[in-house]
């Protein structure tokens, strides 16, 4: 019985392992710290040309 008590507690603690590897993953490419590029603001504005409503 304690054999499949600590293939349970093996299986748990591999899954919570594997879900924190990816929470901690997730947040260093959300950061932009994984993927090695300055985020830059670049400014753009963009204009309509008028309509003129000549009948």
């Amino acid at each position: 019985m304690s054999e499949e008590n600590s293939t349970g507690s093996n299986l748990i603690w591999a899954v919570a392992l594997i879900v924190i590897t990816a929470i901690i993953a997730g947040a260093l490419y959300y950061s932009g710290f994984l993927t090695g590029t300055k985020k830059q603001e670049i400014d753009v504005e963009v204009k309509v040309p008028a309509v003129s409503n000549s009948r």
